[in-house]
């Protein structure tokens, strides 16, 4: 069974900076598709940054210029960096993994998510 793991999320002032972190199993990680989503109270789960299997990277506008999404293949691991907090990124952050075989298939994954808090 597929598994997404993800860590680095916790307290910090606005302003300041987190890295998370999530770890895939039991997959083909190079062949997927990878993003961070976030979901804050009483709020729809937003995409905030993607990164394809080819290293193509999409942003939401909140957040361009201050976060980074980043993948090492060898290490089945993708990054957000982000920096610059503010507390409207307060949320529940989760990773994702996508995949679409040429067939139509589709394999969608979602890690248990981690809680980031920016204080103002």
């Amino acid at each position: 069974q597929v598994q997404l793991v993800e860590s680095g999320g916790g307290l910090v002032q606005a302003g300041g900076s987190l890295r998370l972190s999530c770890a895939a199993s039991r997959m083909i990680f190079s062949l997927h598709d990878m993003g961070w989503y976030r979901q804050a109270p009483g709020k729809q789960r937003e995409l905030v940054a993607e990164i394809t299997s080819g290293g193509i990277t999409t942003y939401v506008d909140a957040v361009k210029g201050r976060f980074t999404i980043s993948r090492i293949n060898a290490e089945n691991t993708v990054y957000l960096q982000m920096n610059s907090l503010k507390p409207e990124d307060t949320a529940v952050y989760y990773c994702h993994a996508f995949r679409r075989l040429t067939d139509g298939t589709i394999y969608k994954y979602w890690g248990q998510g981690t809680q980031v808090t920016v204080s103002s």
